[in-house]
């Protein structure tokens, strides 16, 4: 089985079979602590642990703190590296191999054009219109990105 991970505390992971058929996600697991949400370890290592993944593909992207149009404060950057770090520990921990792979790879072979956000979920929906949770706008969307770094991972 493949899984394909979107990081980040509002992320994604989806188990693909090795025909790219659809099993499973979960909506990023998350707790506070103090005053802040964190990633779910257990929660996390609980789901890993219930599906033979052979490879894992992980979104690698930075913190975009500082100007441009993709501005990030600096609390948030703090909190999406955190989250990407313990997904990827998670992985290092249970021993599951694991590639980092950017946007634009997974998306230019996905055939996603331009800076349409909404794109790969309108692509997820085309190659798997059961999946109803892909109809969530937010969470439809870091489902989708899931769902297409594991095809990736897959060849597709």
């Amino acid at each position: 089985m493949i899984l394909g991970i979107d990081p980040g505390l509002s992320g994604c992971l989806v188990v693909l079979e090795p025909n790219m058929a659809y099993l499973r996600h979960l909506h990023m697991p998350t707790m506070k602590l103090a005053s802040k949400n964190r990633v779910n370890g257990a929660a996390l290592a609980a789901f890993l642990r219930e599906h033979p993944v052979r490879h894992a593909y992980l979104e690698h992207v930075g913190a975009m703190p500082g100007g441009g149009e993709r501005k990030m404060g600096a609390a948030s950057a703090f909190s999406f590296g955190h989250s990407a770090g313990g997904v990827e520990m998670a992985l290092q921990v249970l021993g599951i191999p694991y590639t980092l792979v950017t946007p634009q790879v997974w998306k230019k072979r996905a055939g996603l054009q331009g800076k349409e956000k909404d794109a790969a979920r309108a692509r997820a929906i085309q190659l798997y219109p059961g999946v109803r949770d892909l109809d969530l706008k937010g969470k439809g969307q870091a489902l989708a990105d899931a769902m297409l770094i594991a095809r990736y991972g897959s060849g597709a």
